[in-house]
């Protein structure tokens, strides 16, 4: 099998983004391509056609490829849920929950034998598998169990691409100093180094790239320039790092920064809105008053709920509510919207219940079963017959009290969602529901009523389509300053 490794000196180097455009380009070129990534720790996932959980960055990579999302491409997933805990999902299906130094106990053989499985399953699919590898591969007190970098480059015998940051400083200490801490077999894979969000005069730069290949022996390939295009982050540390105010923003929509905050990926098509400005907000700062307020998902919606009352984000919730603001929970934040939850079994921690916000008439109990699944329904809310795709991802069952004065979003199944008559208090399971264009436009045409500004037109595509333009894009650009030569030099 064909593979390229995608390795940084860093996180946030850009594996994830040079990952993505090389899917793109190498399909441009007709081969049959996926993206790997054997481990991934993030709270960012998407559920396959199987039912199985993924990173949410892999799905993206994979339509990048324009092929579908398989548990092969993301064998093991880490969600973390506090208390230095993770929950384990291989090949899709959660196995457990584990402390960090019990996981390379239990797991690593495991492991890795289904890394490998996945690889030869890929390998015998696809003409060419893009890896992106995790942090640093030179984290020399982590590397004798590190599954996921030059273990997975030696095991192909893949060319392998280091990338670096260099508009955070230090670039060239970066490189040197990994190439340094690597065996001598993992050296001899790296073909090229990368540079990554550049700025500036490249001419600047020539003599100390001219340095870095003699130095090390290995070409830069490609000096990629600093860009804007967005790309579905992998962790909530890019949500402290937000764009800045558009000025042709009409509507404001705030998302809480919970503690443990997951799929916060369903939020990038409202940001996509050039009517919309989407803010993160931390629970100690001020709610103010938007248009409307997203509680999102979470990884332990017991313990976000908690730090609801504890920052007082719950009062001040309560408080935005009755003065006639809009609230939207989603999976997680759903559950928080209802009369309570409990966790009988202590599986998200030792609160066992807790009093829910009282917004909406459900009642939820963690269970240890989780729900995986894609879904495909017509909504009858906010407008009736709007074509809505998107999937569940969640421990825990919610029984509906009295709704009497609640609509069911799809009364074909009414444990999805529900909605207040007055259309001030919104709550869903559903995950990749603001994707679906016209159910999107919908719910912004009840802010904007509110507002009274007029409707926006409904008939618009997912922003699956306006993500095949960021797709290029990144391909694009990749393509116009990157030389692949030496990286494909070797195949047949």
């Amino acid at each position: 099998m064909k593979g390229v490794m995608i390795v940084g000196t860093t996180s946030h180097a850009g594996k994830s983004f040079l990952t993505t455009a090389l899917c793109r380009l190498f399909s441009r070129q007709g081969f049959r391509v996926c993206p790997f990534k054997g481990q991934n720790m993030a709270l960012n996932a998407y559920v396959t056609d199987s039912g199985g959980e993924i990173g949410y960055a892999q799905a993206v990579q994979a339509w990048a490829a324009k092929v579908s999302p398989t548990v092969d491409m993301n064998p093991i997933l880490l969600k973390p849920q506090g208390n230095m805990t993770s929950q384990v999902i291989i090949k899709g299906a959660a196995v457990g929950v584990t402390t960090a130094s019990d996981y390379y106990r239990d797991y690593f053989d495991r492991g890795w034998q289904t890394i490998t499985a996945s690889l030869d399953t890929l390998g015998a699919i696809y003409d060419v598998i893009v890896c992106e590898g995790a942090g640093s591969p030179a984290e020399i007190n982590l590397k004798h169990r590190d599954l996921t970098n030059m273990r997975v480059a030696k095991y192909l015998n893949a060319p392998t691409i280091l990338v670096v940051d260099i508009d955070r400083g230090g670039a060239f200490a970066h490189v040197v100093g990994t190439l340094a801490l690597l065996d001598p077999e993992e050296v001899r894979l790296i073909k090229g180094i990368v540079i990554n969000k550049f700025r500036g005069q490249k001419s600047l730069l020539d003599s100390g790239i001219t340095w870095l290949e003699e130095y090390t022996g290995i070409p830069v390939i490609g000096i990629l320039p600093w860009t804007d295009i967005p790309l579905p982050a992998e962790d909530s540390l890019s949500l402290f790092d937000q764009p800045g105010r558009k000025r042709s923003a009409e509507l404001e929509v705030s998302v809480l920064r919970l503690p443990r905050i997951a799929n916060f990926t369903d939020f990038d098509p409202l940001g996509a809105e050039a009517s919309v400005k989407v803010k993160y907000v931390g629970l100690e700062e001020s709610l103010g008053y938007p248009d409307a307020v997203i509680i999102p998902g979470s990884k332990t919606s017991i313990g976000d709920l908690g730090a609801l009352y504890s920052s007082g984000m719950a009062e001040r919730l309560r408080d935005y509510h009755a003065s006639g603001g809009v609230i939207f929970g989603i999976c997680g934040g759903y559950q928080m919207l209802g009369e309570s939850i409990s966790d009988p079994d202590g599986l998200e921690g030792e609160d066992r219940e807790l009093k829910g916000l009282g917004l909406l008439p459900i009642h939820t109990v963690i269970t240890a079963d989780k729900v995986t699944g894609r879904r495909e329904l017509m909504a009858d809310y906010p407008e009736k017959g709007l074509p809505v795709e998107g999937y569940e991802i969640h421990n825990g069952k919610s029984t509906l009290g009295n709704t009497i004065d609640h609509h069911f979003l799809f009364n074909s199944d009414p444990t999805l969602g529900i909605v207040h008559k007055s259309f001030a208090t919104w709550g869903c399971y559903l995950h990749g529901l603001f994707d679906n264009g016209a159910w999107r436009r919908g719910w912004l045409n009840c802010l904007r009523d509110r507002r009274g500004l007029p409707p926006l037109p409904t008939a618009i595509g997912n922003y699956a389509g306006q993500r095949e333009i960021m797709l290029d894009a990144m391909a694009d650009l990749v393509d116009s300053h990157l030389d692949l030569k030496p990286i494909v030099s070797g195949w047949q």
